[in-house]
């Protein structure tokens, strides 16, 4: 058994882009296993937006945050025994040693859905865009939705289950292959945000207005898409990663107004606060992949060491769907 693990530091927050020297890998010993304590081994480890928020309230020194999958390779714990799957938020850590308070197992996936997507489809992604556009926007049939980042982790599958419930989806992407790819998926129209003239498009995509819009983006997109909403529409906001390096804040014009005289909702949303739903959601979206209704791609990144740089291709728009690190 291993006696040391290696853990991604933070050694000092990000100040606008991160730099690779804001982060460190250590490695450190690891304790024994007590009774009632297992050893685990990081099989699949998350990148997500979040954690560039996140590290902000985080002290230096600690481990950057974040979400993995790991196996259970020495137990001393009945309930997780040798070869357990499990999710765990320790961080960007290679070993890590629990007393299963903090630990999910994984059941057994349905054959061909892999381990993997517990990080992604079935994970925390999943989950949010379940919440956000069945729940938050209220999506129903006819309705006109619009999702930002549609290629991404989570608005891959909004726009999926948008179509399920018999909405008009138009989604837009930062690349030609993106597009084409949420094409593949259904989405009833698809455009790259960074060819066209957005109001323009939304005018012509849309000419009633947009009915729910799923803002992963935030920023001047998310304002635009705003001024073209139809009455009595539902804004889900889920994330803002257009602005996550921003040294300063975006100034936009105030979107009260608007809010007002066509009486919109627009609601954040964070999925921790909703963890009591992820059965259902799972089963949900486990049902939906063997109907062949809902499909998933992986962005995978080989090894531990290269968890920086899966981090940054969030931002650089590297990723296309859920970007996991295999270890």
């Amino acid at each position: 058994m291993p006696t040391k693990g290696k853990k991604w530091i933070l050694e000092k927050h990000f100040d606008g882009t991160p730099k690779r020297s804001d982060l460190n890998i250590v490695e450190f010993d690891l304790p024994a296993v007590k009774d009632g304590f297992v050893l685990l081994e990081a099989v699949y480890l998350s990148v997500d937006p979040y954690m560039r928020l996140f590290s902000a309230n985080a002290p230096t020194g600690s481990v950057m945050v974040g979400e993995i999958i790991a196996r259970v390779i020495e137990s001393k714990n009945p309930t997780f025994p040798v070869g357990t799957n499990v999710l765990v938020s320790c961080g960007w850590v290679s070993h890590w040693v629990s007393d299963g308070s903090d630990l999910t197992k994984i059941p057994p996936y349905p054959e061909g859905v892999p381990l993997s997507f517990a990080l992604g489809v079935l994970g925390m992604p999943g989950m949010a865009a379940n919440l956000g556009i069945v729940d938050v926007c209220e999506a129903k049939a006819g309705d006109v939705v619009v999702v930002s980042g549609a290629a991404g982790a989570v608005g891959s599958i909004v726009g999926q289950i948008a179509k399920i419930k018999g909405c008009r989806v138009i989604g837009f992407a930062g690349s030609d292959e993106k597009v084409a790819w949420i094409k593949e998926l259904g989405f009833d129209e698809a455009f790259n945000y960074k060819k066209v003239d957005l109001d323009a498009t939304l005018k012509k995509a849309a000419p009633n207005g947009v009915n729910c819009y799923f803002d992963n983006v935030g920023g001047e997109f998310a304002n635009t898409v705003l001024n073209n909403m139809a009455r009595l529409g539902r804004i889900g906001c889920c994330g803002a990663i257009s602005g996550y390096n921003d040294k300063a804040p975006l100034k936009v014009p105030a979107v009260q107004g608007t809010l007002v005289f066509k009486e919109i909702k627009m609601q954040g949303f964070l999925i921790f606060s909703h963890l009591a739903r992820y059965p259902e959601w799972i089963q949900r979206n486990i049902g939906w992949i063997k109907e062949g209704k809902l499909k998933y791609k992986e962005h995978v990144t080989q090894g531990f060491d290269n968890m920086f740089d899966a981090f940054m291709g969030l931002f650089s728009g590297t990723n296309t769907g859920k970007a996991v690190v295999k270890v």
